[in-house]
């Protein structure tokens, strides 16, 4: 479905992505793990065109994403929900799930809604409530809702877990893992690696804004470098 091909990225005249390869394949999971400052964020940043490659070459569906604006991203179905969820903390809600909204038709709105509502009911009771008021994990919910209302068939998840309770930790990767379920790709930036590759099809380690191991996520999780730098093992 996405495929990542000898990507690099700079800030000016410091490159942070030097060769990052990979691909996620229709209806998995596939994680992103690395240290902070691996290229993680990065790389997701590049692709929702947020950032502009150096070099390298990004498909969706065997169609190239270079030169597309973030807009046309969205409405040939990859959506990004950022690091820090990015909410508008004075506006509703209700709102804040209507602006991802923008790419929907009208006639389809009131469906999304409902759809975002049973997979989140507490987002439906918190409609009329300005968005910064909620608690970290309901936002977390209203910005992965605002994602889902641009109708993704390819969902970037930046960090779904940062700073959450690790009982509110949990349901946010079951949440995941029904979108999923539900016919959407995934692809999971997170620092939990544990978690991240308990629940994902296949897995990158980024380090240094390269590639240096792939895999299966069990075959991760079973691999001792892995386990010896992310897991404490």
């Amino acid at each position: 479905m996405l495929k990542v091909e000898h990507l690099q990225v700079a800030y000016g005249r410091v490159q942070t992505l030097w060769d990052i390869t990979f691909e996620v394949p229709q209806s998995e999971i596939v994680a992103l793990i690395g240290a902070n400052g691996a290229g993680k964020t990065t790389t997701l940043k590049t692709l929702s065109a947020l950032l502009k490659p150096s070099a390298g070459a990004m498909t969706l569906d065997g169609e190239s994403l270079i030169g597309c604006s973030s807009m046309q991203i969205v409405e040939r179905g990859m959506v990004h929900v950022p690091e820090g969820r990015r909410l508008f903390p004075e506006m509703t809600v209700l709102d804040n799930l209507l602006m991802g909204a923008y790419s929907t038709g009208k006639g389809r709105r009131r469906e999304r809604l409902d759809q975002v509502y049973a997979i989140f009911p507490i987002l439906k009771e918190r409609g009329r409530q300005m968005a910064g008021t909620l608690s970290g994990g309901e936002q977390q919910m209203a910005a992965i809702g605002r994602g889902l209302m641009a109708e993704p068939r390819l969902l970037m998840l930046d960090e779904p877990t940062l700073g959450l309770a690790p009982l509110v930790v949990e349901e946010m990767f079951g949440v995941v893992r029904q979108i999923n379920r539900a016919g959407v790709t995934v692809l999971l930036v997170e620092q939990n690696t544990q978690h991240a590759l308990s629940l994902a099809d296949h897995g990158y380690v980024l380090e240094a804004g390269r590639v240096v191991l792939s895999g299966t996520g069990s075959e991760l999780l079973a691999n001792e470098d892995v386990r010896k730098a992310y897991l404490g093992l």
